[in-house]
């Protein structure tokens, strides 16, 4: 989604090359067909191949993810979701990160 986003339009070769460290054609072919299926993306046929786009804002999006990563991951908790980011284990937040995140939730 991140290369739709930024190039607006892409056929499935184009959304490879543009990938960090990219999956196989294939692999990035049914990744477009599941984003197909979610109605996240549509296409188009241009000549013999299929030109992507997406059907929804960034921001949109981006809830989108977070309402599944939490139902997910997180049993529908943002606490939990919190909770995990600020773990020790997991995170080495600076002080000044930990105070914006502090302000965050004071300002919510």
């Amino acid at each position: 989604m991140d290369v739709l986003f930024r190039m607006e339009k892409a056929t499935a070769r184009e959304i490879q090359s543009e990938m960090p460290d990219p999956p196989s054609y294939s692999a990035v072919r049914a990744m477009l067909a599941i984003l197909l299926e979610k109605e996240v993306i549509k296409h188009e046929k241009q000549g013999r191949q299929f030109v992507y786009q997406p059907t929804v804002t960034r921001p949109k999006a981006k809830r989108q993810a977070l309402r599944t990563l939490l139902r997910t991951f997180f049993d529908d908790s943002p606490e939990k979701l919190v909770a995990s980011l600020l773990d020790p284990k997991d995170q080495n937040l600076t002080d000044e990160e930990i105070e914006r995140i502090r302000r965050l939730v004071d300002e919510s």
